[in-house]
C-alpha cells in the first residue's frame, strides 16, 4: 500500500516532465506560419468572376486558390472517404487513424496505410520536408491541433485544395482541372473527381500526361473505396472506370491577355484583378477576329474594342488576331497603337459642321473637282457625285464635301475638338493641321477611336472608360458634338449601305481606310454598345486590297452579332430638325462654296452676335424683352439681312429682317447660339442658363 503514493508520484512526475518537454517542443516550432499560402497565382478575372488568364507564381508554379462552394461536392465527398473519413469531427489528429495505421505496420513490418489527416497533410504542404521521421510526424501533428484551433474546417479544406501537388508545376485542385479537363472544379464526372483525389499521393509517379496506366489504377482504387462508402452505386463505378484519362496537359486560359498584362502592370501586388471585360463576349470576338484575319493572308493582324455606352465599361478588348501568333506579332496590343484613321474621323467633321449650323444633314452639298491652295482633295474612287445632301455625302465617305466642310469649321477647331474629347492624337512633326486631317491625316487609337464614336450615342458626351469592376472611369466625361449634332450623325450613319453579310439599317457605322491601303477601319454603334474594329499589319506595312468597307465592316456587323440583342437606335432629341431641303432655312439648304462663311460680303460690316456675350451667364428667369419673363434676347449686328437663329442646331426663328429676336429656354446648362444671314455667314456663341 506504500508504493501506491510512490508510484502516483513518480507517474505525475514523468506526467509534468512530458507535458513541459512537449511544452518546450511546441515553443521551439515557432509561430504557425501561413505565409506559403498566400504565394499564390495572380488571376485576372472578367466581370462576374469567370477566369480570363492566371499569371505563374514567381517560381513558375501553377497556384489557383478555389474555395470549397466553388469545387464539385462530390469530389469533395470522395476526398474525405478516400483521405480522411473523420475530417469534420476530429481536431486535426485521428487517434483511431493512427493506432490503425501502426497496428498495421506492426503486423505486416511496413507502412500499409497512413494516419494522416487532411489537417496534417496541409501542416506537411505549408512545412514541406523531404525526411519521414518521427521528429517530423511529431511536427505534424503539434501543426495539426495548432490549424484547427486558429482556422475552420471550411478554412483548413480551402489551403488542400489550394496547395494539394498534382504533378510538375501544377498545385491546388483548380490548376489541376483547368490543366487536365480544360474546365473549371464546379463540376466533375465520377472519374474525374476520383482522379483528382488520387493524384496528390504521389503526384510525379501518377501523374496522367507520362504515367496514364498507373494514373488509371490510382483512380480505380479511389472509386472501389467509393462504392464501398456508398458514395457511388455499382453502376456510376463502372461507368466511371471506362473514362478514359487525360493524355495531356491542356493550355490555360488566355483570354483578354493584353488587357490582362496592362490590369497586372498597373497593380503588381494585386492577386486578383476583376475587369469589366464580358469573358464569354471576349472570347466569341476573339475567335471570329482569329478566323477572319488568317483568311485575309500571313502577317496581318487584327483588333476589336467594344464599349458599354451607358457606364464606359469595356466589354471586350482584343488586342491582336492571336496572342501567341509571332507571324502576325500577337503580342503587339493594337488597340492602344497609334494609327491613321482615314475616313474614320469624317463624322465628326460633319458633328462639328451641324453643331456650328454651317450645315443640316439635308445641306446641299457640291462633290466636284476643288483646289485648296496647292491642296486637291480627291475621292477614293476618283470619281464625283455632283450636288447631293450632307447626309447622302457621309454615307458615301465622298471626301470632297467633308474637306468643304472642315475648311468652313477649321481644323485647328476640328483637332481641339478631339482633343478636348480626351482623345490622343499625333501629327506629323513640324506640320501645321492642315484639311489632311479629316481625311486621317494624323494618328489616333483603336479605343480612342471607339470611344469617341460612343459619344454619338450619349447626347455627344464620350464616355471615360471603365476598366476595372471595382476601380471608377478614368476622367470625366467630354464632349463630341451637341446633342442635336451627335443625332444627325448617328441618324445619318444609321442609313449608310451595310457590306454584303449584314442588313440595312441595324446599327450606326462608318468605315475607314489609310493612306496606301495600310489600315482598314469600322466603328458602329447602337444605343447600348459601341464597337471598333481594325484590320492590317502591325509593322504598317501596305497592304494591297486592305479596304475598311471590304475587310473591317463584315467583322463589325459580325461582333454585334455575337451580342446576342437586337440592336436599338439612338433616340432622337426634342428639339432636332426634321427636314427635307426645301423646308430648310434659304442659307442651310445649299453649302455655296462662293461665299465665305466667317464673313458675309465685302461691302457689308461682318456678321457678329452682339448679346448674348460668348462664355456669359444668363439667369434662367432673366427677362430682356419686352414683358415676356424668361425670354433670352438675341441681338446680331452686320450681316445681310435676313437672319436665322439656331440654339445648339436647331432654329428658333423663321428668317427676319430684324437683328434681333428671343428664345424661350427650356432649363438650365449650356448652350450654343448662332445666327446665319442670308448670305450664310455664321456667329456662335456658347453661354451658360443657370
Amino acid at each position: 500500500m506504500k508504493k501506491r503514493p510512490a508510484i502516483a508520484a513518480a507517474l505525475a512526475a514523468a506526467l509534468c516532465s512530458g507535458g513541459a518537454a512537449l511544452w518546450i517542443y511546441v515553443a521551439s516550432l515557432g509561430p504557425l506560419d501561413l505565409s506559403a499560402a498566400e504565394k499564390r497565382s495572380t488571376v485576372v478575372l472578367d466581370r462576374d468572376g469567370r477566369l480570363l488568364r492566371p499569371f505563374a507564381t514567381e517560381d513558375g508554379r501553377w497556384r489557383l486558390p478555389v474555395a470549397t462552394p466553388g469545387a464539385d461536392p462530390r469530389f469533395l465527398a470522395m476526398l474525405k472517404a478516400y483521405e480522411d473519413a473523420r475530417f469534420d469531427r476530429h481536431p486535426g489528429i485521428d487517434p483511431l487513424a493512427l493506432a490503425r495505421a501502426a497496428g498495421q505496420f506492426l503486423a505486416n513490418g511496413r507502412i500499409v496505410s497512413g494516419g494522416s489527416t487532411l489537417t496534417m497533410q496541409v501542416a506537411r504542404l505549408l512545412e514541406p520536408r523531404d525526411e519521414r521521421t518521427l521528429s517530423a510526424k511529431l511536427r505534424q501533428l503539434v501543426r495539426a491541433v495548432q490549424l484547427e484551433r486558429r482556422l475552420s474546417k471550411d478554412e483548413i479544406l480551402n489551403l488542400y485544395l489550394a496547395l494539394a501537388p498534382y504533378g510538375g508545376n501544377l498545385e491546388g485542385t483548380r490548376a489541376a482541372t483547368l490543366a487536365y479537363f480544360g474546365r473549371e472544379p464546379k463540376r466533375l464526372s465520377f472519374g474525374e473527381a476520383a482522379l483528382l483525389v488520387a493524384l496528390p499521393q504521389a503526384p510525379e509517379t501518377r501523374r496522367p500526361d507520362r504515367f496514364a496506366a498507373e494514373a488509371l489504377r490510382a483512380r480505380d482504387r479511389v472509386l472501389d473505396r467509393a462504392f464501398a462508402r456508398g458514395l457511388v452505386t455499382a453502376a456510376e463505378a463502372q461507368a466511371a472506370k471506362a473514362e478514359e484519362v487525360p493524355s495531356a496537359r491542356r493550355p490555360f486560359p488566355i483570354l483578354a491577355a493584353h488587357a490582362a498584362e496592362a490590369a497586372v502592370a498597373e497593380r503588381p501586388q494585386a492577386k486578383i484583378h476583376r475587369l469589366t471585360i464580358d469573358a464569354r463576349l471576349q472570347a466569341a470576338l476573339e475567335a471570329l477576329l482569329r478566323e477572319r484575319v488568317e483568311r485575309l493572308g500571313p502577317q496581318l493582324s487584327g483588333a476589336i474594342f467594344a464599349i458599354d455606352n451607358e457606364t464606359g465599361a469595356v466589354l471586350a478588348q482584343v488586342g491582336s488576331a492571336g496572342y501567341l501568333a509571332k507571324e502576325r506579332a500577337g503580342a503587339i496590343d493594337m488597340t492602344q497603337a497609334l494609327r491613321s484613321p482615314g475616313s474614320a474621323l469624317k463624322p465628326f467633321v460633319y458633328a462639328l459642321a451641324f453643331e456650328a449650323g454651317v450645315a443640316h444633314p439635308e445641306t446641299l452639298v457640291d462633290d466636284r473637282p476643288s483646289r485648296y491652295g496647292a491642296y486637291t482633295p480627291e475621292n477614293f474612287d476618283l470619281s464625283y457625285q455632283g450636288t447631293v445632301t450632307a447626309r447622302r455625302a457621309l454615307q458615301l465617305s465622298l471626301n470632297v464635301p467633308a474637306v468643304e466642310l472642315l475648311a468652313e469649321v477649321g481644323p485647328a477647331r476640328f483637332l481641339a475638338r478631339l482633343r478636348q474629347a480626351g482623345a490622343a492624337i499625333a501629327l506629323p512633326k513640324e506640320a501645321a493641321p492642315g484639311l489632311a486631317v479629316g481625311l486621317g491625316g494624323l494618328g489616333i487609337t483603336l479605343a480612342d477611336l471607339t470611344r469617341l464614336y460612343a459619344g454619338f450615342a450619349r447626347d455627344g458626351d464620350a464616355p471615360a472608360l471603365l476598366r476595372r469592376v471595382d476601380g471608377a472611369p478614368r476622367g470625366p466625361e467630354r464632349r463630341v458634338a451637341d446633342p442635336v449634332a451627335a443625332w444627325y450623325v448617328a441618324d445619318v450613319l444609321r442609313g449608310a449601305p451595310p457590306p454584303d453579310n449584314a442588313s440595312p439599317g441595324r446599327i450606326a457605322f462608318k468605315t475607314g481606310t489609310s493612306y496606301g491601303y495600310r489600315d482598314a477601319w469600322a466603328v458602329g454603334f447602337d444605343r447600348r454598345t459601341t464597337i471598333g474594329v481594325w484590320v492590317g499589319r502591325p509593322d504598317g506595312a501596305a497592304v494591297p486590297g486592305l479596304v475598311g468597307r471590304l475587310v473591317a465592316a463584315p467583322i463589325l456587323f459580325d461582333a454585334f452579332a455575337r451580342l446576342g440583342q437586337a440592336p436599338e437606335p439612338v433616340p432622337m432629341p426634342s428639339h432636332a430638325l426634321v427636314a427635307s431641303t426645301a423646308g430648310l432655312p434659304p442659307p442651310l439648304r445649299h453649302l455655296r462654296k462662293d461665299v465665305p462663311k466667317t464673313i458675309a460680303s465685302t461691302t457689308n460690316a461682318p456678321l457678329k452676335i452682339a448679346f448674348p456675350v460668348d462664355g456669359s451667364r444668363v439667369e434662367l428667369g432673366y427677362a430682356r424683352l419686352g414683358d415676356a419673363a424668361g425670354l433670352l434676347a438675341l441681338k446680331a449686328s452686320g450681316g445681310v439681312p435676313p437672319l436665322t437663329w439656331l440654339v445648339n442646331g436647331a432654329p428658333v426663328t423663321a428668317p427676319a429682317l430684324r437683328r434681333q429676336a428671343a428664345w424661350q429656354p427650356d432649363g438650365a446648362g449650356f448652350a450654343r447660339v448662332s445666327v446665319m444671314d442670308a448670305r450664310g455667314a455664321t456667329d456662335s456663341v456658347v453661354v451658360r442658363i443657370e
